[in-house]
């Protein structure tokens, strides 16, 4: 099973959501993600590394832009708010079938989650534990269907 995590420019949410499902382990799962508007081989934010590293989980350190092979790699396409799958459904059409935001698939109401780009440590702080407990929700998914 293939996951790829989508958000805009791949520095801060989808960086922190590939590092910390891909932390968890779970046989059969590739975890990737990219940005729709990301530069490629671009740094990922500082707060969004540091949080990275001092939690000790394996990371991607640089950006990747959205690519139609990886699309059709993935198995599920996870993006961080609305804005993202809908602009992938227009991109991708005969994958909208598997993108989705990432909380919709965990089974939350608001399907964004909050972008932490140019706040505080704090804000990404609190970016990084949303990403967690909704990852949490995701595990348990993704167990049941491997």
């Amino acid at each position: 099973m293939n996951i790829y995590f989508v958000c805009t420019g791949n520095t801060c949410r989808s960086p922190m959501a590939e590092a910390i499902l891909r932390s968890r382990e779970i046989e059969g799962v590739t975890v990737k993600s990219a940005g729709v508007h990301a530069v490629e081989g671009g740094s990922i934010s500082t707060h969004a590394r540091s949080l990275i590293e001092e939690n000790e989980l394996p990371h991607t350190p640089t950006s990747r832009i959205v690519r139609a092979e990886e699309i059709d790699w993935a198995t599920y396409v996870l993006t961080m708010t609305t804005g993202h799958r809908d602009m992938l459904h227009m991109l991708y059409p005969e994958a909208a079938h598997k993108i989705q935001t990432l909380k919709q698939f965990a089974g939350e109401d608001n399907p964004n989650v909050q972008d932490p780009f140019g706040g505080t440590r704090r804000t990404y702080e609190a970016t990084y534990e949303e990403l967690e407990r909704v990852i949490d929700r995701v595990v348990e998914r993704l167990e049941e269907e491997t």
